[in-house]
């Protein structure tokens, strides 16, 4: 079975948003990995100062055969540099996982198998 890891903010970080409904398309659209045969897991940053740390223990916790990371970490100039940490961070500890981008919420496992 194919493995996928998706990186993106968690609703609850950004303030002006319903995280509730942001969070229950997160959790389907999680879901919908499983239906297509593929193993997948969720990390969501908070900012908090632990956003490296919290990717790194994600991205060795398992091998994936692809990361998805999210619109909102690639979309917001403001987190260039978080986005160009992600991409080196899973060069240096997924180095064999592909990296995948979605458009929006409810197209990450179209973009994973992009990548398998």
């Amino acid at each position: 079975m194919s493995s996928a890891l998706v990186l993106g903010i968690d609703p609850l970080a950004v303030p002006g948003i319903d995280a509730v409904p942001f969070r229950a398309s997160l959790d389907k659209e999680l879901a919908r990995f499983g239906e297509h045969g593929i193993d997948a897991a969720m990390t969501l940053l908070v900012f908090d100062g632990s956003e490296e740390s919290v990717i790194v223990a994600a991205l060795v916790e398992r091998p994936w055969d692809v990361v998805v990371v999210g619109g909102g970490l690639r979309k917001t100039p403001e987190l260039l540099p978080l986005f160009e940490t992600i991409v080196n961070l899973v060069r240096l500890h997924a180095p064999d996982a592909a990296i995948a981008f979605n458009v929006g919420l409810d197209d990450m496992v179209e973009s994973a198998q992009r990548r398998l």
